[in-house]
């Protein structure tokens, strides 16, 4: 990776120079901030106080003191005041639409017992005709202070739920997003009966009398997913347009308000693409998306060809990369493993693709030019996508392919220097470790997860790059608890999470701007305050490479600008 990153860098410095020659003294700016700390965040970290910006690109980075031939009558002059200024953030995995949903139904992350949740949705239903679905998402079985009255392997039973909330179906989404849970009414309209099968790559969790307990486990979750999906699917495609809208905007917001300016959309379909790719070209999209499209081998063959989009809308919307899952999360016993759960010795996990369609689709991403992302939470999972990248590049396994393992949580030793000598990206997002400590050595014992749980420090020491991020609506979208998470590695109770592995205070910015963006394919335009780039950025009340860590998690976007053009931030 790093021979590699070497070329990048030569092509980044080009472009620097052809802005820096057409763009002389004599030409003012539209916008310059000056009195500023100005942390550039390329790879050395470069200091400076100015900032300069014509037609939405950087046109000079530097002293304030050197500021005068790029003022003129209509240059908008904005005195930082001793403020700091870094590149727009980027978030290298969230789902981008999934978010702005998950704005509009139940928020059940801070409920701290089944029993308040179950309270929280018999208030929804008070006030929603009989029939009508309610959807939540955030519930998680390890993490209630008061566990359920009737439970199997930690899981509430569905009967609670149902007997509070009889007229109502409800879905309510684990807070991985790996596992959904149903009341009666939901199982029906999903057609669920003692005597279904699990499906392939699925577990509906059952009592010991063999009827189902509610939980629905990766591809299982999608029986009651579909059924919600039948009754409450938008009339025609200008309703399903309007739908996504309402949901970009949401989620445009709550990334804008966090200094994020760029997002890695972790898994979109083609039809949504096409509707991404309307909103672009008329402008509506609130932050840049480098979108992963999320399709079965038969879709792939026929639209990869000739679906590549590139700079959309003035650079707003980029899809030249395919997103596949191999396994699912750990919190809910989906995470694939070598060997059985600690908690749940009967269990391994689950495989939710087959491995000759992840070879398939890695051969066509090959044949075609796209970068591939796969979705690998444990270590089985882990080391079978390596396998299969060595198998779908070929020959190519030296060139530069950044093909990406999204999450990357749990390895196997032998398998950490891979990462660094095939050239593959491990996207990690900082705050699932915080946020899953609490659980990991009860999943996977002690040695496992000091070896190979979120090993960020030695990914680093192998040649890998960390690109960061919050896999929103998992996790809130806050970087800000990403970046703390990625220095400390400290829980809310003050202990901390095999600190070894934190990374630096630089690795960690970088892992929020320059990574993300050599993960794109996009270093050239995002990522960095260097003269030809585009002007994202923001400007921060505090210091983010030198404050005190605690610091970090109350530091606030004061001003952005994209593109060049600030943003009002919505409160």
């Amino acid at each position: 990776m790093r021979a590699v990153n070497l070329i990048r860098f030569a092509g980044a410095a080009v472009l620097a120079l052809s802005w820096t020659t057409t763009n002389s003294l004599g030409q003012p700016s539209d916008l310059v901030i000056r009195g500023a700390q100005v942390l550039q965040c390329n790879t050395d970290m470069d200091l400076s106080s100015a900032v300069a910006v014509r037609d939405g690109h950087i046109v000079y980075v530097g002293e304030t003191g050197q500021l005068d031939g790029w003022i003129g009558e209509s240059t908008v002059v904005v005195d930082a005041e001793g403020n700091t200024l870094i590149p727009g953030l980027i978030d290298s995995h969230l789902h981008f639409a999934g978010l702005g949903h998950a704005l509009q139904i139940l928020d059940l992350n801070e409920a701290p017992s089944w029993a308040a949740i179950v309270e929280q949705v018999t208030r929804a239903a008070r006030v929603l005709p009989p029939g009508t679905w309610i959807e939540g998402r955030g519930w998680h079985q390890s993490k209630f202070v008061t566990p359920a009255d009737q439970q199997v392997d930690g899981y509430p039973h569905h009967r609670q739920l149902s007997a509070a909330v009889p007229d109502h179906p409800v879905l309510l989404t684990h807070a991985s997003g790996h596992a959904v849970f149903a009341n009666q009414a939901a199982m029906q309209r999903a057609g669920v009966k003692a005597e279904t099968s699990d499906p392939l790559g699925g577990e509906i969790l059952k009592d010991d009398q063999g009827m189902p307990l509610g939980v629905f486990r990766e591809n299982a979750a999608r029986m009651i997913t579909r059924a919600m999906a039948r009754d409450t699917r938008p009339r025609n495609q200008e309703d399903q347009l309007d739908r996504l809208r309402k949901e970009v905007q949401l989620a445009g917001q709550a990334c804008l308000r966090y200094g994020i300016t760029s997002v890695h959309d972790a898994g979109s379909s083609f039809a949504t693409v096409d509707q991404l790719a309307q909103l672009a070209a008329e402008g509506q999209l609130p932050v840049r998306l480098y979108v992963m499209v999320r399709e079965g081998p038969a879709a792939l063959r026929a639209r990869l060809p000739q679906a590549r989009l590139a700079g959309v809308g003035d650079g707003f919307l980029t899809v030249r990369s395919v997103k596949v899952s191999i396994d699912g999360a750990l919190g809910p016993h989906g995470a694939w493993l070598l060997r059985p759960y600690a908690d749940l010795p009967q269990s391994s996990g689950l495989n939710t693709i087959p491995i000759d369609d992840l070879v398939e689709i890695a051969h066509l991403c090959r044949q075609h030019q796209w970068q591939l992302c796969v979705h690998a939470i444990g270590d089985r999972a882990n080391r079978e996508v390596l396998d299969a990248f060595e198998s779908g590049l070929g020959d190519q396994v030296q060139s530069d392919h950044r093909w990406r393992i999204e999450h990357a949580q749990h390895l196997s030793v032998e398998d950490i220097p891979r990462f660094g000598r095939l050239g593959v990206i491990p996207a990690m997002q900082a705050n699932h470790c915080t946020s899953d400590a609490i659980f990991v050595p009860r999943r996977l014992g002690e040695r496992r997860s000091a070896e190979g749980a979120y090993v960020w420090r030695s990914l680093i020491d192998s040649g890998a790059i960390i690109p960061n991020g919050t896999d929103a609506p998992v996790e809130s979208v806050d970087p800000r608890v990403s970046l703390f998470a990625a220095v400390t590695r400290q829980l809310g109770n003050g202990q901390q999470f095999y600190p070894e592995q934190c990374m630096t205070r630089r690795e960690a910015l970088l892992s929020y701007t320059l990574w993300p963006a050599q993960a794109s394919f996009q270093e050239s335009e995002v990522g960095s305050l260097e003269v030809g780039k585009r002007a994202d950025f923001a400007m921060w009340d505090t210091n983010l490479l030198n404050c005190a860590p605690e610091e970090i998690l109350d530091a606030n976007v004061l001003r952005i600008w994209l593109g060049g053009q600030e943003i009002q931030l919505e409160q």
